[in-house]
């Protein structure tokens, strides 16, 4: 049955889940050849992690703010997102090395910053909007508990 017709949805995950937000602020627009390419950067990494399930990405949405983008990524565990971060082999430290030998001569253009969140509990209604945030990348099922504070349990 395809959850997308039912009008009142939630999520469910058993086991670790993690959100991690990476975002960039973007300070000089007006010098995209200094911020350009560490923007840029991201998707070599979100191509490898999406082919390679063993990484531990659920999935991923990237939301643009005044400041800049946003990249909202939801790992399976807090090891596996760590363990991608410091793989030599990955193409995340490579990115991140130039990253911050550029950051000296970019003189401010840009800035990157990150949050983790390990999640003990998460509370979700989705009503008349497609499959989307943590339903997408965890299990869509129908709402059986009415308020926020008995989805939460």
């Amino acid at each position: 049955m395809a959850l997308s017709k039912i009008t009142r949805t939630t999520h469910r995950r058993d086991g670790e889940l993690v959100v991690f937000l990476i975002g960039m602020t973007i300070n000089k627009w007006w010098r995209p050849d200094l911020w350009l390419p560490a923007f840029l950067a991201m998707r070599p990494m979100l191509v490898e992690l999406t082919k390679e399930p063993r990484w531990g990405l659920l999935g991923y949405r990237l939301t643009f703010e005044r400041r800049g983008p946003t990249l909202i990524q939801y790992w399976s565990s807090l090891d596996k997102l760590y363990a991608y971060a410091s793989d030599k082999d990955a193409v995340h430290r490579p990115a991140w090395a130039k990253f911050n030998r550029s950051a000296g001569k970019a003189s401010g253009a840009a800035g990157v910053w990150h949050e983790t969140y390990l999640v003990d509990k998460a509370e979700s209604v989705y009503v008349g909007t497609p499959t989307m945030g943590l339903a997408k990348f965890t299990q869509e099922v129908p709402v059986t508990r009415n308020s926020a504070r008995e989805r939460i349990g």
